[in-house]
């Protein structure tokens, strides 16, 4: 395993100490302030194991290897920020099949029920072709951002 060096200027140093002593701060900012003080192995600091960081913060050391490759690789900043995450999601009901969602919810619920219920109404749009599979999670989404309440 590669092992990363936290050498922090007195500058950052003051900065950080300034972060964990008061003013409004993320809580997942505070703790890595904290984590990048302990594990500085600069002028301006006593060496502390990190397992003895881990122990007095409650966090892994696993966080702590974590927080400092991202500040040796991409800088005293990006350590202490929140990245925005880059997942994308994917719509499955998009204008059209809300639509047909809806539609078909105002429509007569099947032989034998005495209205639709979410599953009915996940499986018949299915059963219709309209999509592919849909869970009755995203149906009750679908109907909650249209304000319909299936029953009523």
């Amino acid at each position: 395993m590669v092992k990363y060096k936290v050498t922090l200027t007195q500058e950052e140093r003051e900065e950080l100490l300034s972060i964990t002593k008061g003013g409004t701060h993320s809580s997942k900012k505070v703790i890595h302030a904290l984590i990048l003080l302990n594990c500085d192995q600069g002028p301006f600091s006593d060496k502390i194991s990190n397992e003895e960081v881990a122990r007095v913060l409650k966090i892994g050391d696993r966080t702590i290897d974590r927080l400092k490759k991202k500040f040796v690789e991409e800088g005293y900043e990006a350590a202490l920020e929140n990245r925005a995450t880059t997942r994308v999601y994917h719509r499955k009901a998009d204008g059209e099949v809300e639509a047909h969602l809806v539609a078909l919810s105002c429509s007569k619920a099947p032989e034998g029920f005495s209205r639709w219920s979410l599953r009915l109404l996940a499986d018949k749009m299915v059963e219709l072709q309209y999509v592919d599979e849909i869970s009755y999670e995203t149906v009750r989404r679908v109907l909650k951002k249209t304000n319909y309440i299936p029953g009523k």
